[in-house]
């Protein structure tokens, strides 16, 4: 991947938040071509727009067309019904993966989610080699999303890297995040070098900055030579005493309140009057 052009990439999802800071943090590395379902108004004149619903594979095929590699962070962030996960995270996933082999893309680099993981104790550090256990439907999605480049990777030599974001915060704000913050500088590197690093294959790795109390290992950091910068231990006399309580499921388990049996994410109910 370390060719003397730069890289064109795919961005979906390229209006959300952790999309926007890739952006603008990674103008100088790669070539955007910008894909959302929500227009982006400060588009600049090195910057291709695409709109896409990931939905619909043929909208998906257009946005892919003269793509290199893939940073894929589009879908639902939070859970939802089931039939929206499958949709937008699940279907969607697989549409961009399915365009990526049609059209000889090198490499997919995937949002995946500490979520995937999320009913592990706090007490135990996770590893991309450890069984998953989703929190939510939104957690499902992610680890089908895995399982799925794992496939494309195996079957067509689509190489894939997972990035299991915990918690992407300009800064952190609780106790939690002491161990899930990543930052946005340190983001930017980790998926600069999922799509840089040479002969990845298939990989899974934590998505998180180097904090000291961090929930999971840095195993596959070293294959992509990834060396984040940032730790949420600098914050930790301030936040350390922001928490919930200790004995609710959102305290124990590595994915918060996604782990509470009554959290409906965006399936909740509006309570607004029409």
């Amino acid at each position: 991947m370390n060719e003397p052009h730069r890289t064109r990439v795919l961005l979906t999802g390229a209006a959300g938040e952790i999309g926007s800071a890739l952006r603008e943090q990674l103008r100088d590395h790669f070539d955007f071509i910008l894909s959302d379902l929500r227009e982006i108004p400060d588009l600049r004149e090195d910057e291709t727009f695409r709109q896409a619903d990931l939905r619909d594979l043929e909208q998906v095929r257009r946005a892919m067309e003269g793509a290199q590699a893939v940073i894929h962070l589009g879908g639902i962030p939070d859970e939802h019904t089931y039939e929206m996960i499958r949709a937008g995270n699940m279907d969607g996933t697989q549409h961009v993966l399915a365009a990526a082999q049609e059209q000889g893309v090198q490499r997919v680099a995937f949002a995946s989610s500490i979520h995937a993981v999320g009913y592990y104790p706090r007490t135990e550090q996770v590893g991309p080699q450890m069984p998953v256990r989703p929190d939510t439907y939104y957690g499902v999605s992610k680890v089908f999303g895995e399982a799925l480049g794992r496939m494309y990777f195996e079957r067509y030599g689509l190489e894939f890297v997972a990035v299991r974001i915990c918690s992407f915060q300009q800064l952190p704000r609780d106790a939690r995040h002491l161990s899930t913050w990543l930052s946005p500088r340190d983001a930017a590197q980790l998926f600069r070098r999922s799509l840089d690093a040479e002969g990845v294959g298939f990989l899974t790795v934590a998505g998180i900055s180097g904090n000291t109390r961090r929930w999971m290992t840095p195993e596959g950091w070293d294959v992509l030579g990834y060396v984040p910068q940032d730790d949420a231990e600098q914050y930790a006399s301030t936040l350390e005493h922001v928490h919930g309580d200790p004995a609710s499921r959102s305290e124990r388990f590595q994915g918060g309140i996604f782990t509470e049996a009554d959290y409906l994410g965006r399936a909740k109910p509006s309570t607004e009057q029409p």
